[in-house]
């Protein structure tokens, strides 16, 4: 039986490397407090950069509780996470661990390089909410287009990378799309 009391998992992925106090880390905090205090928990990929700002964002919600961050890892070494995870999973999966963070119940980019355009592609497959911040990077670069002509969801014409200007804007479009965006991808088939 499918408990509807699960909080939803949100993922933000994007730069690896970013200077404390830029854009990127201000707008990847405040996505990270912004989530928590609407009731998800935050997943990214336990590393620096974008991931670090959302759980460090994530941890000054007056909603935070233990276990609202969670990073999966790409190495075996859980010691590798930032400070800000509370649930560390190393997978030593390297890249391939993106596909796990991309298994989020929604995702939201900002900026990124391959692995950020990789976690994009991926929830694309998977069917699930994915918005983009328009900012330099894959994230700004997608924001507003579909990654491919598959139907997902044939009773959402408008399916999309949805494009977002802010913490704000992002956080609207989660509220009133993720709940139309559930279906599940269930594996590769032959397409006629």
């Amino acid at each position: 039986m499918k408990s509807e009391s699960r909080r939803k998992l949100v993922a933000v992925v994007g730069d690896a490397v970013v200077a404390s106090g830029s854009p990127k880390d201000v707008l990847a905090a405040e996505l990270g407090c912004a989530l928590v205090d609407a009731g998800y928990r935050v997943m990214t990929g336990g590393l620096g950069g974008v991931m670090e700002s959302a759980c460090r964002g994530a941890k000054s919600s007056s909603r935070y509780a233990a276990g609202d961050t969670i990073g999966v890892l790409p190495g075996h070494d859980p010691a590798e996470a930032n400070l800000h995870v509370d649930i560390v999973i190393p997978s030593g999966l390297d890249h391939v661990r993106n596909s796990v963070v991309a298994h989020a119940d929604a995702l939201i980019a900002i900026g990124g390089g391959a692995g950020t355009m990789s976690e994009i592609c991926l929830a694309w497959i998977y069917k699930r909410l994915i918005i983009a911040m328009r900012v330099d990077g894959w994230s700004g670069r997608v924001a507003g287009q579909r990654i491919d002509d598959r139907i997902r969801y044939a009773d959402e014409p408008d399916d999309q990378v949805f494009g977002a200007d802010s913490a704000t804007q992002a956080m609207a479009l989660l509220t009133s799309r993720l709940p139309r965006y559930g279906a599940q991808h269930h594996g590769v088939r032959r397409r006629q």
